[in-house]
């Protein structure tokens, strides 16, 4: 068997983890593996490397991705589409792993329609693809987000100020809010909590009174209203381009203008995507890519590998995709017990 590979989307680490798994798992029963560049830019334009054993050595620790990756539609277009089954067949392409989040997902569901044999590997930063328990790529950059919050604990304490930390999150806020609860954010905000601005205020008054300084954690993707700094641009996938939106530092401006409290904000931004993988994520990214060639060796192809509870599973990719899996209820609950 033939097996091709690429990843798509939002670069985040594990992603070299899991192409060496998809490597190695294939090897070992003696089949060979090739790369598409530049995600489902490089199958459409037919930018291939191989993928022998050899290449992959040294790379389970490194962030970011050998074969790099793009947001193309490869499907927005038919005669991108067909370009895409070209190459393929030019390839010799028994069966295509495809690693990325809903939209690169979403893609392979289209290719499996067209029948083509395709499997998946959920990853993505935001942690927001339904029907896995986790993908890889969140810890690490939940790591980094904390870290940062940790700093800008000791800044806030020692000019008494309010801090806002705005974190990656579009429609779900799940970066947020294990960076609020592991850090110890005094308010934290979530695309799936509607925005209040008089508790948000409420909690800041709270904290400054009690030792002198406030931590809050944000969302990019809140909802504040109209702001300056909303383009509106977007992605192939229809998707707005979140990064001049500045809503840390809107929201700075309004906790500052309504408590008399000097306000700053921080946007880390991409640093959340980039670095050396954690050992939940590199351990995780290994099992998912292994499993996604299981998947394809047994046949069942149109599906995902997932994890679920301690086991590596398979589900349709129509499962996968389609559906944002956002924070629950009980996750909010719990964190409003440590709110200010």
């Amino acid at each position: 068997m033939r097996f091709g590979v690429l990843t798509g989307g939002g670069d985040c680490p594990g992603l070299n983890a899991a192409i060496r798994a998809v490597v190695r798992r294939a090897a070992r029963s003696g089949h060979e593996t090739v790369g598409f560049l530049d995600g489902w830019k490089g199958l459409r334009d037919d930018l291939v490397r191989p993928l022998p054993v050899e290449a992959v050595q040294g790379i389970l620790n490194r962030g970011g991705t050998i074969l790099g990756s793009s947001r193309t539609n490869p499907f927005a277009k038919e005669a991108d589409a067909a370009k895409v089954l070209a190459a393929l067949a030019k390839e010799r392409i028994d069966v295509l792993v495809a690693i990325g989040g809903d939209d690169t997902l979403s893609a392979a569901r289209e290719l499996a329609g067209r029948g083509r044999p395709v499997v998946g590997v959920p990853k993505t930063m935001d942690n927001d693809v339904a029907g896995t328990d986790w993908t890889f790529g969140f810890h690490s950059a939940v790591a980094v987000a904390v870290d940062a919050l940790e700093r800008l604990r000791d800044t806030a304490d020692s000019h008494h100020r309010a801090i806002v930390l705005e974190v990656m999150g579009r429609h779900a806020g799940w970066v947020a809010l294990l960076t609020g609860l592991a850090g110890g954010a005094d308010a934290t905000l979530l695309p799936e909590v509607p925005y209040d601005e008089e508790t948000l205020l409420r909690s800041v008054r709270a904290a400054v009174a009690a030792r002198g300084y406030a931590l809050v954690v944000a969302s990019e993707g809140i909802e504040l209203g109209p702001r300056k700094g909303a383009t509106g641009a977007r992605d192939e996938f229809g998707h707005e381009l979140l990064r001049e939106r500045e809503v840390g530092a809107e929201l700075a401006r309004r906790i500052q203008e309504a408590t008399g409290v000097e306000s700053r904000s921080a946007q880390i931004g991409h640093i959340q995507r980039g670095g050396p993988p954690e050992l939940f994520d590199r351990v995780l990214a290994t099992r998912l890519g292994a499993g996604a060639v299981d998947l394809a060796l047994a046949g069942r192809f149109g599906e995902v590998a997932v994890l679920r509870g301690e086991r590596i599973e398979g589900i349709p990719l129509a499962e996968a995709v389609g559906t944002t899996k956002t924070v629950p209820p009980e996750w909010v609950d719990l964190m409003r017990t440590f709110e200010a």
